[in-house]
C-alpha cells in the first residue's frame, strides 16, 4: 500500500474502517457463502462500466469487485482490507473517499461500491469523485436500495452485524439527489437480487432500471 497517513491529516473526516480491519476474514467469507449473489452483482456492474478506460475504485475494500473488473487502482483506508487487494493485484493507496489523493481529471471512471453506506460525507466524497474524474467520465456506484426487501432487511437487523450497524443505507432516489448535487447527469440503472440471498441458487438476471432489484447500480456522467 501506498500513502501512508495519520488521523492528523485526514482534517474532519472519521473513516469507519474499525469493522473492516477487524472483521476482515469475515468479511471475505460473506461472498463465499453468498457466491451467486455476488456473481450477480459483478454482472450488474460490469454492464455499466466503460468498454475502456483508466478506472479506479474507491473503497476498494479487499479488491472483490476491481480485482475481476479489470480495475487496477483503488483506495482504502482500512489497512487489512488494502493487503487482501493488494494480493489480487490492485495498486492500493491508503486514503479516503472525501479526500482522494489524485489530481483533477486523472481518471476516465471511478466506481464505488456499498462504499457509499460507509461514508463519513456523502456529498463531499460525489465531489471528490467528480473532481478526480475526466470530463465525459462516469461515475458507477452500486449499492443495496435501502427501499427495496434486502434494504429492509438489513435495516432491521442492523445492530446484529458488525459492519451494518454502522452504515447509512440510501434509496435509489437519495442517491440520485446527492449525485446531481455533485454535478452529476445522464443516470443509467441495473438492478439485480431478486430474491432472498438465502434462496438464491444461481446467478440472479440484470435487469435495466430500479424498484425490483435489491441491487442497483447507477451510472452518471461528470
Amino acid at each position: 500500500m501506498h500513502l501512508e497517513w495519520s488521523p492528523s491529516n485526514l482534517g474532519r473526516f472519521m473513516p469507519r474502517t474499525k469493522p473492516f480491519e477487524d472483521h476482515a476474514l469475515q468479511y471475505e467469507d460473506w461472498f463465499e457463502r453468498n457466491r451467486f449473489a455476488y456473481k450477480s452483482e459483478l454482472l450488474a456492474i460490469r454492464s455499466q462500466l466503460p468498454e475502456k478506460g483508466k478506472g479506479v475504485e474507491i473503497g476498494v475494500g479487499s479488491g472483490k469487485f476491481a480485482a475481476p473488473l479489470g480495475i487496477k487502482i483503488g483506495v482504502e483506508p482500512a489497512r487489512k482490507m488494502g493487503e487482501i487487494a493488494h494480493k489480487r493485484g490492485i495498486e492500493v493507496i491508503c486514503g479516503i473517499a472525501e479526500a482522494l489523493p489524485f489530481d483533477d481529471y486523472q481518471f476516465d471512471f471511478a466506481m464505488m461500491v456499498t462504499t457509499i453506506c460507509f461514508l463519513d460525507d456523502i456529498e463531499a466524497a460525489l465531489k471528490e469523485a467528480y473532481r478526480v474524474i475526466q470530463r465525459q467520465g462516469y461515475l458507477i456506484v452500486g449499492f443495496v436500495d435501502k427501499e427495496s426487501p434486502l434494504g429492509k432487511l438489513y435495516l432491521k437487523y442492523r445492530d446484529e452485524s458488525v459492519f451494518y450497524k454502522i452504515a447509512t443505507f440510501y434509496s435509489v432516489d437519495e442517491v440520485v439527489y446527492y449525485l446531481e448535487n455533485a454535478g452529476f447527469t445522464d443516470f443509467s440503472f441495473t438492478q439485480t437480487i431478486f430474491h432472498p440471498l438465502k434462496e438464491i441458487r444461481d446467478i440472479e438476471q440484470i435487469k435495466k432500471g430500479y424498484g425490483e432489484g435489491s441491487f442497483v447500480v447507477v451510472r452518471a456522467r461528470k
